[in-house]
């Protein structure tokens, strides 16, 4: 049975595995894939700056997301106003079982308790399950934006008031 729950620090390594593991499958895309996975695998640092998700199955963590909050995220396409989804990751091997949008469910469910109006994210065209994944849910290409290590990147957006859970 499919459980989302906060990251616990021992996490830390399954949580920057899963990381590593999911993207690799973008590697010869990106123009800097060494840049790309150091980042990518200290995923659990988000941890100090945002909630950080995972998800588990039978005891196992095969995900995690993270949710930023107003104002915390760094990033200048981001509105001080809007709260981020960041780096939803799942286990290749688990994938296809809806774990991607349960927690990004769980991420819309959270900003709306905060009373937050909109929530953004990036994603990329190369990413053919997540990109799709999200505008089913309702969001919104706002803009393109610099592309990263040569691939391209958009910023979509949700208005969590016309969003349905």
């Amino acid at each position: 049975m499919l459980k989302i729950r906060p990251y616990q620090p021992q996490d830390r390594d399954k949580v920057n595995q899963i990381a590593i593991d999911a993207f690799t499958e973008f590697q010869e895309h990106y123009s800097d894939w060494k840049a790309i996975k150091s980042v990518v695998s200290n995923m659990s640092s988000l941890a100090s700056t945002s909630d950080l998700l995972v998800a588990e199955i039978d005891s196992e963590v095969v995900g995690a997301v993270a949710l930023v909050h107003p104002g915390q995220d760094k990033n200048v396409n981001i509105l001080p106003t809007w709260a981020s989804i960041r780096m939803l990751v799942v286990s290749p091997s688990h994938r296809s079982k809806g774990i991607g949008k349960r927690l990004v469910l769980e991420c819309l469910k959270n900003a709306r308790h905060h009373g937050y109006n909109e929530i953004a994210l990036f994603t990329s065209p190369m990413m053919k399950v997540a990109l799709p994944m999200y505008l089913r849910m309702g969001f919104k290409k706002e803009k393109d934006i610099e592309p990263i290590a040569n691939v391209e990147y958009a910023l979509y957006k949700l208005e969590l008031s016309t969003q349905t859970l």
